[in-house]
């Protein structure tokens, strides 16, 4: 597969050890008259990517969502859909997500073969990306609207083998999420024995709730963090975690890391 501009920025990323901060925006959520707001600290804050989508959108916003968004800044916008019909030719790239942790065909590939033609005819840069579920502690929006379970948080070596076979099925990206709504992250442990055993980027979300959250995460090898529910509780964490997080390879110690 030829690489693309996001495509290639992410596979640097692995190659240098440089760590980036994707904030994740539901459409039905964020209030468009404060996205001024947001675009301005997300700038300052040097967020690498804007993540359009949810389990769930409803309003049929998530055009003028990204316009709002690109009206006020460069950062690239980058879909993460739940179904076919989030598509918006609007934003710059999509993650192409087959839930390989599942064994529900349509999220496999069923919804993608509805979804193939409309791409193919677009703009949007197609990200492969193999979707792992981790068990968050709590349930989730995700895992209820993918009716699958998620892998438990203690088994790292199912987790593995489920990336490399994502790997070796010729998949570009491993996303592993605890969803939205999760009450821990991910355990360190587990990111780095997947990481370890990729070729690939790895991004990680789901429960991240603070700068040392977040710096674990990269510590142990992801190379995208994804935060969402945190932020848009607290806009003014998204300093804290994307500091932690461009921090990670620096002379910049963070207090909290031993």
């Amino acid at each position: 597969m030829q690489s693309t501009k996001i495509d290639s920025a992410l596979k640097s990323a692995k190659r240098t050890g440089k760590k980036q901060f994707a904030v994740l925006i539901d459409p039905d959520k964020v209030n468009l008259k404060k996205i001024r707001q947001l675009t301005d600290l997300a700038v300052r804050s040097q967020v690498d990517y804007f993540f359009i989508g949810g389990s769930l959108v409803v309003n049929n916003s998530t055009d003028s969502c990204i316009e709002a968004i690109q009206k006020y800044c460069d950062i690239p916008t980058v879909l993460f859909p739940g179904h076919p019909v989030q598509l918006s030719f609007q934003a710059d790239a999509i993650l192409f997500l087959s839930l390989i942790s599942g064994r529900n065909p349509d999220l496999l590939i069923g919804q993608h073969v509805i979804a193939a033609p409309l791409l193919k005819k677009s703009s949007l840069e197609v990200l492969p990306t193999g979707y792992i579920l981790i068990d968050g502690g709590a349930p989730t929006s995700v895992t209820y609207m993918s009716n699958t379970t998620p892998i438990p948080y203690n088994k790292p070596g199912i987790a593995v083998c489920t990336a490399l076979a994502g790997e070796m099925l010729g998949l570009q990206l491993i996303y592993m999420d605890a969803g939205s709504g999760a009450s821990r992250p991910i355990a360190p442990s587990m990111i780095r024995e997947v990481s370890k055993s990729l070729s690939i980027p790895l991004i990680v979300g789901g429960g991240i709730r603070c700068g040392e959250d977040a710096y674990k995460a990269v510590a142990a090898g992801a190379e995208v963090i994804v935060v969402g529910n945190a932020i848009e509780k607290d806009p003014i964490l998204l300093q804290e975690i994307s500091k932690a997080i461009h921090s990670y390879g620096t002379s910049d110690v963070l207090p909290y890391v031993s």
